[in-house]
């Protein structure tokens, strides 16, 4: 039987150590300030955003990044390396100190220092000064995508030099209006509160959110606008509102002054392409195309774990099932709808429907086009959504190897932004809320047929915020205004 003492002495030890690492933690929250706002280096943690986060945030990333990684990679690791970082000659960048702290615990005996280990592996960005245009950007539409865009064009600012909010479009901006759409923008039932200040400049018809002076401009038709008025030029339009889904709608935003490009959120019609970040991006022409689409936040979960599938274990057939939970599209009540169910109650029932998942293989990943069936079932929760991929195979396969093959691809390689590999048994809808990735793979969940031929994979988003981060990521490719990586 322990000690009174050695219990004890355990615990304050345990203890000492813990607030020791809180004490790190704040550091390097610190650092990754004067990262952000001195030289536009952004540090993330397995592609967790580092900035605007807590002592204690910072800390359960470094958890994620031990149960991801299997290696112990400790605060202390990563504060290092970011002050070696910081006191480096290094131009604009997304970093990611997780892998760089991974990749120093194994090659660490190569090198003298600290010092020289980072400048090694980020030689390639020593005294890049980036040429970056910053580009300047109008939400059409202001509601449950806009206002998070908002929220993370802000956020996301850092010195101004890739993407600049410069104004907001929607019906009437009286005073009144103003002031409720700034409420809507400051909380959120579920997002929580927005982690910055927004003030209304009614005189001026503007919201300044975090110093950043928006334009609120009042509009019935994306023609009538003339954005130079506003100091605005050669300004990418996202256009929330999906009211405009062709080239010719689309188009009419192209015949405002000071218009250079447009981004929908939503499955978009005819010859616009429909994009997910991270799959068929870089097919776009970006030199003779101005019209882009963002796809629908169901296509953004699912296309990332389709193309790594098919890659590695090849795809004969499928069929896609989505969870969804209920939108603005729905009735709160039961009421006329143009749909049908739809018009029944979405707080009160499941509600069968239809999704544009299947179709949407068409233009994202068309050699898988007519391979799927699927269809969608509305369920009365708020935000976060589950799509259920049975795939049938070309090879036999392992629940293991599977789920190492989606891990691989997590930590690794060009969809490192879109995959999280969730490794939790209680993982539920609402853990994913504010998840930055449009497909959070339960690795637990996961199901293999006795002939290893059948899986069954789960897939979790956050149908408004994993999204929304999705058309950020997309709208600094067409706008070429990102910055060099390190992955």
């Amino acid at each position: 039987m322990a000690t009174f003492e050695k219990v004890n002495g355990d615990y304050q030890s345990q203890l000492n150590d813990w607030i020791n690492q809180e004490k790190a933690a704040i550091d390097l929250i610190n650092v990754v300030g004067k990262l952000w706002f001195e030289k536009s280096i952004e540090l993330v943690l397995f592609r967790n955003q580092l900035v605007d986060r807590s002592a204690s945030e910072i800390m359960n990333l470094h958890l994620y990044a031990n149960n991801i990684v299997k290696k112990p990679i400790t605060v202390f690791e990563t504060l290092e390396l970011a002050n070696e970082i910081l006191i480096g000659n290094y131009g604009a960048a997304r970093i990611d100190i997780g892998k760089l702290a991974f990749e120093w615990q194994q090659q660490n005996i190569n090198y003298a220092s600290k010092s020289d280990f980072v400048n090694d592996k980020l030689k390639f960005l020593i005294g890049n000064q980036n040429s970056i245009t910053p580009k300047d950007v109008v939400l059409y539409g202001f509601g449950r995508i806009g206002r998070l865009a908002a929220r993370e064009l802000i956020t996301l600012a850092g010195k101004g030099e890739q993407l600049r909010l410069r104004a907001i479009v929607t019906r009437g901006n009286s005073s009144e209006e103003i002031v409720k759409r700034a409420d809507l923008l400051r909380t959120d039932s579920v997002h929580g509160i927005f982690p910055g200040t927004v003030i209304e400049d009614l005189p001026n018809k503007a919201l300044i959110i975090n110093g950043h002076t928006v334009h609120m401009i009042d509009a019935n038709n994306p023609e009538d606008i003339d954005y130079t008025k506003y100091g605005i030029n050669d300004a990418l339009i996202i256009d929330n509102t999906g009211v405009f889904r062709d080239d010719k709608e689309l188009g009419r935003h192209l015949t405002s002054k000071g218009v250079d490009k447009v981004l929908l959120t939503a499955p978009a019609k005819g010859d616009v392409p429909n994009v997910v970040h991270g799959v068929n991006h870089e097919t776009v022409d970006l030199k003779t195309q101005r019209i882009f689409s963002a796809a629908s936040c169901t296509t953004n979960a699912i296309m990332p774990i389709l193309y790594v599938i098919d890659k590695e274990l090849g795809i004969q057939k499928g069929h896609i099932e989505t969870v969804h939970s209920y939108t603005n599209d729905q009735n709160l009540l039961d009421n006329y709808h143009k749909k049908y169910r739809r018009g029944r109650s979405a707080a009160l029932n499941m509600v069968i429907t239809e999704t544009g998942a299947e179709s949407a293989l068409k233009k994202v990943l068309p050699h898988l086009a007519g391979k799927f069936t699927a269809n969608s079932v509305r369920v009365p929760t708020p935000n976060v959504s589950l799509a259920i991929l049975n795939l049938n195979i070309n090879k036999e396969v392992t629940r293991d190897e599977v789920n190492e093959i989606i891990r691989k691809y997590a930590l690794e390689g060009n969809l490192v932004e879109q995959i999280q590999y969730a490794f939790s048994n209680e993982l539920v809808s609402t853990d994913v809320i504010g998840n930055p990735c449009p497909s959070v793979f339960d690795s637990q969940a996961t199901i293999v047929s006795p002939d290893k031929k059948s899986i069954i994979l789960y897939i979790w988003y956050d149908n408004e915020y994993g999204y929304t981060r999705q058309v950020i990521r997309f709208s600094k490719f067409i706008s070429e205004v990102r910055r060099p990586i390190y992955y």
